[in-house]
């Protein structure tokens, strides 16, 4: 995930983009059917696939979005009617789009045969992952349009062309309004790439496949200063943005509706839109907490339910929230709040109170069943260390580069701690990440195993879950291993 940060300083907007069974009937009669899910899964322990599914269904949410066509997690996905987007990832976008054969074995593979064999209920292709990105530096312009039509052919020859529809996931940075005239009604495609944007939107209309838009209100707090906050959420600012007679109360709206005027000035006004990612981090920021986050999806998921829309688009949404468990192994370049979108935490708990189905009910979510934990215990710093302050200080930086560090960070939930809680933390996620060996709580004698949490009210050191991708592997190989050298050791003493 890429993000879009649109900056709106009084009348000023402009986009720049930063790189348990079936559903509650509540949720049914709000017109939430149309709310999905990302399921990222750049995590170093992740939970069991099933389980996810279970927590899922449990939740009436009927959609996801995935980043690949990892095996493991469309198996879990079979049989359950929850629709799916399945990801082709982006550097498989230029052998896609110069080699048809490839597209073919691509679908047959990573679609078809989930589709027929194991009954996934799949409706999307994205091609990509928001490839006109400007950080990219054009390096999927030319494959992103020859890819999509040859993964739409393919669909088509396998007979899915018409209920799997291919598309292209892109970020808000494809468009733009000049800066003379910062509205939603002057936004057009971007000009570097509006030859290709307007094929692309084109082929997608005559197919009948959607326009998926990522839109961040969160990003425009962290990128600009002086950004009205209440400007990125839902409950009304003094300072709306007037354009044509139109009063725009909030950031998301005026985004979306600058890819409307988008959308009508390349001749296809009446395009379907889906959302595919919009959410809020819950640290790494100082904007990025549970407070800003429980208000940002309060007001979203009440607009969804009133199917309020937006000026240009009134009426219902399709949207997939992003995202749905922490992330660790995510890239921090954007920002240390990458690591912190989820809706639920590492070990699937729920981060907060919300109502799905947008009519009030301040109620958690139901969490992962079935997660085991490794033993209550913990690495951290010895309090003698504090005195080999240089020792101490690289280990804490050897440490945080092999893991996941990004509460320490400024404004963030365990930014407060002492040098030795620092290090404490440091060497637990290290500790941790590595499965609890004792050989990763060591740090050249400056640590120690301790079975009394650390954790403060604010900051939690958290104990990691028993991997499942690691149980799996033990259960594929570790057996076997085992019963071979019970085997040769018996021939050997026997």
């Amino acid at each position: 995930m890429a993000n879009c940060i649109v900056h709106v300083t009084f009348f000023l907007l402009t986009c720049y983009c930063l790189s348990a069974a079936s559903a509650p009937q509540n949720a049914r009669a709000a017109g939430l059917d149309r709310l999905g899910v990302n399921w990222g899964t750049m995590t170093s322990h992740p939970i069991n696939p099933t389980i996810i599914v279970d927590m899922l269904r449990a939740n009436g949410i009927r959609k996801v979005k995935l980043f690949d066509a990892n095996p493991w997690t469309m198996t879990a996905l079979g049989g359950t009617h929850i629709e799916t987007m399945v990801a082709i990832p982006n550097d498989q976008l230029s052998q896609i789009s110069t080699d048809y054969n490839y597209a073919k074995k691509w679908i047959s593979n990573n679609i078809t045969r989930y589709y027929y064999d194991h009954k996934v209920k799949i409706r999307y292709v994205a091609v990509g992952n928001e490839p006109f990105l400007k950080s990219y530096n054009n390096l999927y312009i030319n494959s992103t349009f020859p890819a999509l039509r040859n993964i739409q052919k393919a669909l088509d020859e396998a007979g899915l062309g018409t209920v799997i529809k291919a598309t292209v996931p892109l970020n808000a940075d494809v468009y733009n309004s000049p800066n003379n005239n910062p509205v939603p009604s002057a936004g057009e495609f971007r000009v570097d790439i509006r030859q290709i944007m307007h094929k692309i939107v084109h082929y997608l209309n005559h197919t009948g496949a959607p326009f998926v838009v990522n839109i961040y209100p969160f990003l425009s707090l962290y990128q600009n200063p002086h950004f009205p906050i209440d400007f990125a959420f839902f409950n009304g600012t003094n300072k709306p943005i007037i354009d044509k007679g139109v009063k725009y109360t909030n950031v998301f709206d005026a985004n979306f509706d600058m890819l409307v005027w988008s959308l009508k000035k390349a001749g296809v006004p009446n395009m379907k839109i889906i959302v595919g990612e919009v959410g809020w981090p819950t640290d790494g920021d100082k904007n990025a907490n549970i407070q800003n986050a429980k208000r940002f999806y309060d007001g979203f998921l009440r607009k969804l339910a009133n199917k309020v829309g937006t000026p240009k688009r009134p009426g219902g949404m399709d949207v997939y929230l992003f995202g749905l468990i922490d992330e660790n192994q995510k890239s921090i370049l954007p920002g240390n709040f990458e690591r912190n979108w989820g809706l639920f935490t590492y070990d699937g708990r729920p981060k907060f109170a919300m109502d799905l189905t947008g009519t009030g009910k301040d109620q958690y979510l139901v969490g992962a069943k079935g997660v085991e934990h490794l033993p209550a215990q913990w690495c951290v710093s010895k309090k003698e260390s504090e005195e080999r302050y240089y020792e101490l200080s690289n280990s804490i930086n050897y440490a945080c580069q092999m893991t996941d560090c990004t509460a320490l960070g400024y404004n963030s939930s365990c930014n407060d701690l002492s040098l030795l809680g620092n290090a404490s933390y440091a060497f637990n996620m290290y500790f941790q990440m590595h499965d609890q060996d004792v050989r990763a709580c060591n740090f050249n004698g400056l640590a120690i195993v301790t079975e009394e949490n650390p954790s403060t009210d604010k900051c939690l050191f958290p104990v990691q879950i028993i991997s499942e991708s690691k149980r799996k592997e033990a259960e594929v190989y570790g057996v076997p291993l085992l019963v071979l050298l019970i085997s040769l050791l018996y021939h050997l003493f026997v």
